[in-house]
C-alpha cells in the first residue's frame, strides 16, 4: 500500500515538470526540423498572448478602480450600521511569524497595527518567534515592553526546533503559535467563532481601514466560516529604496493578486490572509511539513469540506518590503530565490491529485477544473517568458537560413514588431497604474528618485528573460529530481532612514 502511495506521489511530482521541459524542448526541435511549422505557431502564440495581455490588463484596470474606490471608505463606521453591535463582539487575532526579522521590521508592523482605526482591546497581537534563534527571547521582551498595554494581548511564543513530523518552514512556526493563541482564548473563555485569525509576514504593514474593511466582509458572507480573506498585497515599504528592477519584479507579483482577484475560480490565498479561527482549529492548522503554507491552507479547507469554501477578495491594501540585497549581484540572488519559493507551490499539483482520490464528494468536473488551473498557472509561468524572449525570436535571428526566401520568413518580423509594439502600450498601462499605488516620496529623496520609478519599466524586457520563467522551470524541476526544497529566508533591506522614524 505504501509502495503504491509513493509511487503515485512521484508520478504527481514529475507531471508539471515533464509538461514544461516537453513544450520547450519540442519547440526547439521544430525551429530547426519544422521551421514552418513553428513560424506558424509561434505566430498563433504572440497573437493570443497579446489577447491574452489586453484580457489581463482589463481586469488589472477593473480591480485598481475597485481598490481605489473601496479605500476610501471608512469601513468600521459601515459595519456599525450595517450590523449594529454584532460587529463588536468579534476579536481579530494577528500571528506574525518570526525568523530572523530585527525590530526595525517588527516595530512598523506593530505601529500599524496600533495605528489602524479599529478598538485595540479587541486585537490580539501574536509574535511567533523560532526558539532557535539566538536573539528571539531579547527582541521579544522589546516589543512586549513597548507594546504591552497597547493591544487586548502580545503574546509571544517561541517554536521549539525539531518536532516529530515538522520541518523548518513558516507553517509549523505558525501552527505552534496558533496552538498557543488557542490556549489563551481558552482562558478567556472566547469562542473560537468570534475570532478572526489574520497570519501575516514579518513586515506586513496593514492599512488604517483594514480590520473594519475584513469585518464587514466576514459578517456579510453568507459562511463566513467558509471563506478566507485575501488582501492585496502591494511592497511598498521600502519600494523609493530598492533597485529599479526588483520594483518592476515586485509589482508584477501586485498585478498578479489584484487579476487574480477577479478571477475568483483561481483565486487562492498568498502571503497574508485571514480566516476564522475556528476554521483553522477545524482543518488542523496549516501544514508544518510545506513550503507553500500560505496556499496549502486553503487547499486544506477546500478538501476538508468537500469544495464548499471559497477565498473573498479583500480591495484593501498590506504593504510589505521589496526584498533586495546589499548590492545588485545579492538582489538579483534574493529576488531569484524568492521568486523559487513562490514557484514550489507546485507541490499543491501531488498533493491535491493525492487528497482528491480520497474524497469522493467533491464533484468530478470541480476536481478536474481545479487541477487544470493550477497546472495551468504554473506550466505557463515556467514556460511563456522563455517562449517569448529566447525561442521566439531565434527564427528572426536565423530567417534567411530557415525559411530560404519563404514569405512566412518575410513577414514574421513584421508580425513580431506589431505584436511588440501593442506589447508596449500595456506596459505603459501598467506603468500609469503602478504610480498610483506608490506611496508619498520620502522627503530625504532627490527628483531623480521620481525619474528612476519611471525609466524602471525599461526593465520589463531584462526582467522577463532571467527572472521570468527560470526560478518556476528550476523548482518543477527539482520536484520531479526529488531534490526537495528547505524554506529559505528572505532576508530584506531596510532604508536607515525608514527604521529610524521607529527605533
Amino acid at each position: 500500500m505504501q509502495k503504491d502511495f509513493d509511487f503515485l506521489k512521484r508520478t504527481f511530482e514529475i507531471i508539471p515538470a515533464f509538461i514544461s521541459w516537453s513544450i520547450l524542448i519540442t519547440l526547439l526541435l521544430f525551429v530547426f526540423l519544422r521551421p514552418m511549422i513553428f513560424a506558424f505557431f509561434i505566430i498563433t502564440f504572440d497573437i493570443f498572448w497579446v489577447i491574452r495581455l489586453l484580457y489581463l490588463s482589463s481586469l488589472l484596470v477593473i480591480a485598481h478602480r475597485r481598490l481605489n474606490k473601496e479605500k476610501k471608505k471608512n469601513w468600521v463606521a459601515l459595519c456599525a450600521r450595517s450590523f449594529g453591535q454584532k460587529w463588536e463582539g468579534l476579536y481579530h487575532a494577528v500571528i506574525f511569524p518570526v525568523y530572523k526579522e530585527g525590530l526595525d521590521t517588527l516595530i512598523p508592523s506593530l505601529e500599524a497595527l496600533k495605528n489602524t482605526d479599529y478598538p485595540k482591546k479587541k486585537i490580539i497581537v501574536v509574535l511567533a518567534f523560532e526558539a532557535r534563534v539566538k536573539d528571539s527571547a531579547q527582541k521579544a521582551a522589546a516589543l512586549e515592553a513597548r507594546y504591552k498595554n497597547q493591544f487586548f494581548s502580545l503574546l509571544s511564543t517561541f517554536h521549539p526546533d525539531g518536532l516529530e513530523h515538522e520541518t523548518r518552514t513558516k507553517g509549523a512556526n505558525a501552527t505552534w503559535a496558533a496552538k498557543k493563541l488557542k490556549e489563551l482564548l481558552d482562558s478567556h473563555n472566547i469562542n473560537y467563532e468570534d475570532v478572526i485569525l489574520s497570519c501575516f509576514d514579518a513586515d506586513t504593514c496593514v492599512e488604517k481601514e483594514y480590520f473594519g474593511c475584513l469585518t464587514y466582509q466576514y459578517l456579510k458572507a453568507p459562511n463566513p466560516l467558509r471563506c478566507s480573506y485575501q488582501p492585496m498585497p502591494v511592497y511598498n515599504n521600502n519600494i523609493w529604496y530598492a533597485p529599479s528592477f526588483a520594483r518592476v519584479i515586485e509589482i508584477a507579483s501586485s498585478y498578479c493578486e489584484l487579476i487574480d482577484s477577479m478571477r475568483l475560480e483561481k483565486f487562492v490565498t498568498f502571503s497574508s490572509h485571514s480566516m476564522s479561527f475556528k476554521t483553522l482549529v477545524d482543518i488542523d492548522y496549516w501544514p508544518v511539513d510545506k513550503i507553500s503554507d500560505d496556499s496549502l491552507i486553503y487547499w486544506k479547507a477546500y478538501i476538508h469540506y468537500n469544495g464548499d469554501y471559497k477565498v473573498v477578495p479583500l480591495y484593501i491594501t498590506v504593504s510589505m518590503d521589496v526584498a533586495y540585497g546589499k548590492n545588485i549581484f545579492q538582489t538579483l540572488v534574493t529576488q531569484y530565490r524568492q521568486k523559487r519559493r513562490w514557484a514550489w507551490g507546485i507541490e499543491v499539483f501531488p498533493y491535491l491529485m493525492l487528497e482528491f482520490r480520497k474524497n469522493n464528494l467533491i464533484p468530478l468536473r470541480d476536481k478536474i477544473r481545479k487541477i487544470f488551473h493550477v497546472l495551468d498557472s504554473h506550466i505557463s509561468w515556467a514556460t511563456w517568458a522563455l517562449i517569448l524572449t529566447v525561442i521566439s525570436p531565434i527564427p528572426l535571428i536565423l530567417s534567411e537560413s530557415l525559411f530560404k526566401g519563404a514569405v512566412i520568413g518575410f513577414n514574421l518580423p513584421k508580425v513580431s514588431a506589431v505584436i511588440f509594439n501593442l506589447t508596449n502600450i500595456t506596459v505603459l498601462l501598467w506603468m500609469v497604474l503602478s504610480w498610483e499605488l506608490l506611496p508619498p516620496k520620502p522627503k530625504d529623496l532627490k527628483f531623480i528618485a521620481t525619474v528612476k520609478i519611471f525609466s524602471q519599466w525599461l526593465f520589463v524586457p531584462l526582467v522577463m528573460m532571467f527572472m521570468g520563467s527560470t526560478p518556476a522551470l528550476e523548482a518543477q524541476t527539482r520536484l520531479a529530481l526529488g531534490r526537495y526544497m528547505e524554506f529559505q529566508y528572505t532576508e530584506k533591506q531596510k532604508s536607515p532612514k525608514i527604521a529610524g522614524v521607529f527605533l
